[in-house]
């Protein structure tokens, strides 16, 4: 219970912190948000009134409280220039960004933890070598780049998959799924090399173990011994890693939906910041924040159940 306690204060220190840095940051931005809206041959007087409608003329302090205020009720604020809730905004484009980075963090595990224990079962063998070049340049190409070879081959020439755009999931969930395909392998590509890395490196480590030499020892062959003990003990590390990769996924996602023409976050958040939107901006920034944070106390509790020397030390 105390591992749990202090896991849910950090979580919420650092979304305050988070909050705070988003907020304060955005706020130092030059340029008047009123002014821009109304333009350059805007009287100063317009421009006040503005202000004092939007609620601009408040001290920082006061308009970050009430941000963080109505955060917790689910109030993100109004829209500058569309008009409209930003919760709103946000929670119709998550139709299309929540999907295709949870397709994604399907694909990277489902490709790269069997390819990491491919190559630790044959390591030192042309397997294991040709796995890990094809792992390094898994992270060395980005996936916008992917994103594009992918179109190329199975859009342009073979014409199986639509090269951009999104069809809603309540017209055609078959072809909205068929437009998330190729975006949800340029993300999970980079991070299933990163995945495959990993599960080789804490493999090979945990084969080496006087628990696996003791498995053996009992009429085990090297496989079984694997699977039933050390893929478990080799996961620790990996699951970190799940872990960060949200966050990256997150990332790579505002740049793969302009690339494939995706109405996600990432077409939101570029024209809200065209637009000088503040307020929209704030609450797209602080969403995958919120997601990133939830996933890591998620990975942490995930940690403590797996190993329970951490929930001992978490007492203490």
């Amino acid at each position: 219970m105390t591992f749990l306690l202090r896991r849910l204060f950090g979580f919420a220190i650092t979304l305050f912190v988070a909050a705070a840095v988003i907020f304060f940051l955005l706020d130092l931005l030059p340029g008047d948000p009123a002014r821009f809206i109304l333009g350059i041959n805007a009287s100063a007087e317009a421009v006040a009134n503005l202000r004092a409608q939007l609620g601009l003329d408040a001290p920082a302090w006061q308009r970050f409280l009430g941000w963080v205020g109505g955060m917790l009720t689910g109030d993100f604020g109004v829209s500058y220039t569309q008009n409209a809730p930003v919760a709103r905004l946000i929670g119709e484009r998550l139709w299309v960004s929540l999907p295709l980075a949870l397709i994604a963090m399907v694909l990277s595990v489902a490709i790269g933890l069997p390819l990491g224990i491919a190559a630790a079962r044959r390591r030192g063998s042309p397997v294991d070598t040709g796995l890990m070049m094809l792992a390094q340049l898994g992270i060395a190409v980005p996936n916008f780049w992917f994103g594009m070879l992918l179109t190329l081959v199975f859009s342009v020439g073979l014409r199986w998959l639509p090269t951009g755009g999104f069809t809603p999931w309540q017209e055609d969930p078959g072809a909205a799924l068929r437009g998330l395909i190729l975006p949800a392998f340029a993300l999970a590509l980079p991070q299933a090399a990163i995945l495959a890395r990993v599960m080789r490196t804490a493999l090979v480590e945990v084969t080496g173990q006087d628990f696996i030499r003791t498995a053996r020892a009992k009429g085990m062959t090297m496989g079984e011994a694997v699977w039933r003990h050390g893929v478990r003990n080799a996961f620790l590390p990996v699951l970190t890693i799940l872990g960060l990769q949200f966050a990256f996924l997150v990332a790579g996602v505002i740049i793969v939906e302009n690339v494939f023409y995706l109405p996600g976050l990432g077409r939101l958040i570029f024209t809200a910041i065209s637009e000088r939107d503040l307020i929209l901006v704030r609450g797209i920034t602080i969403v995958p924040v919120i997601g990133v944070t939830l996933t890591m106390l998620v990975t942490d509790l995930c940690y403590a159940l797996i190993d329970p020397r951490l929930r001992e030390g978490g007492g203490r």
